[in-house]
């Protein structure tokens, strides 16, 4: 396979119910410009050249949007996770059949393992799993043993201030690690780390190359990023973030 393929799925009517923990609760979450927002970060993938797949509706449960924590996909196989939000597993209904269509082997994961995607982050040969929230070392193993055979190493890392490990850290193109230090466990942990001056400046997904999208609530972080050679483009994505999410949440970016 090679193909860049995103996955994605759009809000769902309840989104304003979805699950907060790590922040107060928004007094409003505006349905109809968060889907116009979702549509701006699908159009800004699909001009990337990503070829964009939408999963199911999943219009019954308020943080369908965030397909990113119900596949973790390495190679050939797609990981189907399973919630540390009970009300969340309900999520990757339809996904085993989507993914099967379009050529990996679905794995999916068994209880009492937890794990979202959102903890899990890859650059390389590395995938760091976030462990102390939605994820359990449970989790962590049966991620291992999926890809047993990929020469990747699963390493599990402490997430203790955030929702998920994505949500401090994210890797940049040439695999330095980005975050905003006072949400970051231990930022020593990293072989590189740069500190940003945001909290919605940690997240960035890879379009390819040099190239990164990030969220316009970050435009320090975008100066510094482009100070360092990077193509950034940005997009609002302020009703998701009301409820945690961030542009990483927002689409399974399938690289084969």
């Amino acid at each position: 396979m090679h193909r860049r393929l995103a996955l994605v799925r759009r809000p769902s009517p309840l989104l304003a119910d979805g699950l907060v923990t790590h922040l107060e609760r928004a007094p409003s979450v505006d349905i109809a410009l968060a889907r116009r927002q979702w549509d701006e970060y699908v159009a800004v993938l699909e001009r990337r050249d990503w070829r964009v797949v939408e999963a199911p509706p999943a219009d019954d449960s308020p943080d369908g949007v965030f397909i990113e924590d119900q596949v973790v996909v390495h190679g050939d196989v797609a990981v189907l996770c399973r919630s540390g939000a009970p009300q969340r597993r309900a999520e990757r209904h339809g996904l085993s059949e989507l993914l099967q269509g379009l050529g990996y082997r679905v794995v999916p994961m068994i209880g009492p393992a937890t794990l979202d995607g959102g903890d899990v982050l890859k650059h390389g040969s590395h995938v760091w799993v976030g462990q102390g929230g939605r994820s359990n070392a449970a989790g962590v193993a049966q991620l291992a043993a999926a890809f047993e055979g990929h020469r990747v190493t699963v390493e599990p890392v402490t997430v203790s201030k955030v929702l998920h490990l994505k949500s401090a850290v994210t890797a940049l193109p040439l695999g330095g690690i980005i975050g905003y230090e006072p949400l970051v466990d231990d930022p020593g942990q990293w072989g590189e780390f740069v500190s940003v001056p945001e909290e919605p400046g940690a997240h960035v997904v890879l379009l390819g190359g040099m190239s990164v999208l990030m969220s316009a609530a970050a435009p320090r972080t975008a100066q510094l990023l482009r100070g360092l050679g990077h193509d950034v483009t940005m997009v609002d994505i302020s009703e998701f973030e009301k409820l945690e999410g961030c542009v990483t949440c927002l689409s399974v970016r399938l690289r084969s």
